[in-house]
């Protein structure tokens, strides 16, 4: 377990007692040359990521290697979930020529396995699928030997955008849960646990590749946890990642809890136990950590 602080006769009674971010929890700085050539290529073809967006604890290492997570349909999302960092508002019009900027950056860095994510443009009509079929097709034909993986929106249903964003050739399709079925409400206020369910089975019986993740710390228990995998696992998921919940800004939720290395590691083998093929669970995990590994 971690120390958490100690109240005191001299603090205040309406003080909110918050616990001390642990030392598990600390990441290098980004440096080095890899991460500079990355840095250059996304500034020079004005692209976003959401290892910047999202503020990613792991951006250091994953672009110290060469890699990046690239974030389309601009950097503005119309959704307003109280854990993520991204901006939220109303977006500007989308680019018709990202999806070129994008295929081009991935064959500069010589990826071999590319993870593509965006925003909700939940204004648009098609969810913006067509520029998310347009990217995966234009990524594929510059870099026939790269795999891919789309990290997607939910579509509220809207079921032809998803067959549409998923059918351009990439072999993983993630969409994230981000928390357990009680606490989407105030996770996800403009989403539905069982509308992410039906999408990630309706990924599945595309033919797809199917992975999610869950982040833990809000408040959330181990039989609410094991709640979420069973439910992954009768919708068809192949891949989970499991990661701690860091707030962003004071915004933001404020963490529950800081889960210890060794309650990760119980997580992954009930995941796998509960017949999820494959489980990424840690501190620092994220959606597209280690992603190369869940092809």
């Amino acid at each position: 377990m971690i120390d958490l602080p100690v109240l005191t006769p001299e603090t205040p009674a309406n003080t909110t007692v918050r616990p001390r971010k642990p030392d598990w929890l600390r990441v290098k700085l980004p440096v080095g040359k890899e991460y500079a050539k990355v840095r250059e290529i996304v500034d020079n073809h004005k692209l976003h990521t959401i290892c910047e967006s999202g503020n990613c604890p792991n951006m250091g290492e994953c672009w110290g290697a060469g890699t990046a997570t690239f974030m389309i349909l601009g950097n503005v999302c119309t959704r307003s979930c109280t854990f993520c960092a991204v901006a939220t508002g109303k977006p500007n019009e989308y680019d018709t020529d990202e999806p070129r900027r994008v295929a081009e950056a991935i064959q500069l860095m010589g990826v071999k396995h590319a993870v593509i994510t965006s925003v909700n443009r939940d204004e648009l009509k098609d969810r913006g699928a067509e520029i998310w079929y347009q990217t995966v097709a234009l990524v594929k034909e510059l870099n026939p030997q790269t795999t891919i993986e789309t990290l997607i929106p939910d579509v509220k249903g809207n079921w032809e955008a998803l067959y549409r964003m998923i059918s351009a050739g990439q072999e993983v399709v993630s969409h994230n849960m981000e928390t357990v079925k009680r606490l989407y409400r105030r996770v996800r206020p403009q989403a539905k646990y069982e509308r992410s369910l039906e999408q990630i089975q309706r990924i599945k019986a595309y033919g797809k590749r199917t992975k999610t993740g869950i982040m833990l710390g809000l408040g959330e228990t181990d039989d609410e946890v094991f709640e979420a995998m069973d439910d992954l696992v009768a919708n068809g998921l192949d891949v989970l990642t499991l990661g701690q919940y860091l707030q962003p800004t004071k915004m933001h939720l404020e963490v529950a809890e800081y889960i210890h290395p060794d309650k990760f590691a119980f997580y992954k083998e009930e995941g796998l136990k509960r017949g999820i093929q494959y489980v990424e669970s840690g501190a620092l995990v994220r959606s597209s950590y280690h992603a190369e590994k869940h092809i």
